[in-house]
């Protein structure tokens, strides 16, 4: 395999008009076309001009997700796509919410790995916890990892945010 058929996780924001079926439309185009999407977030970024922006993540080689970037920007809703993981230095971070049921020294090391992530603790009863941690979506994964032996019980994630660093604006 060659280093330019590689495949890469790539964060693409979409800044698209804020409208009915927007999203279907762009959610269409992936899995009409057999394209993975690992993480979607979506939110309303500018009330005024009613703008919304689209986060996508997701694993293809240089050649797809460049094909992926310009079906998007063919879509009439779409004003503009970054790949934020090529285009320009970004910062990236996912938040999730993780329970985990244990007691005695389990929950001990359970809060023990929650200082360590930084996380903090949201909920708690004397059986369980709610830990909710922000950062890469690596360090959420090593998060839950840890967890699993600890009692993990659920886990609700938010799919990855992103913005390029600077001062320029999408």
């Amino acid at each position: 395999m060659t280093e330019t058929s590689k495949s890469e996780r790539h964060v693409l924001a979409v800044l698209v008009d804020n409208e009915a079926g927007v999203l279907a439309r762009v959610i269409g185009l992936f899995s009409g076309r057999g394209y993975n999407i690992e993480s979607l977030t979506v939110a309303e970024v500018n009330a005024v001009e009613q703008m919304s922006r689209i986060t996508v993540t997701t694993v293809g080689t240089p050649a797809v997700v460049n094909q992926i970037i310009a079906q998007l920007e063919r879509l009439v809703p779409v004003h503009k796509v970054v790949d934020l993981s090529v285009d320009a230095p970004s910062v990236n971070r996912e938040m999730a919410l993780v329970k985990v049921t244990s007691a005695g020294d389990k929950r001990v090391e359970a809060l023990r790995l929650c200082d360590a992530f930084r996380a903090r603790v949201i909920d708690t009863t004397h059986t369980s916890f709610v830990f909710e941690v922000t950062g890469t979506p690596e360090k959420i994964e090593a998060f839950i990892n840890l967890m699993r032996p600890l009692g993990l019980v659920d886990v609700s994630r938010t799919g990855v945010v992103a913005i390029a660093r600077g001062a320029e604006g999408m």
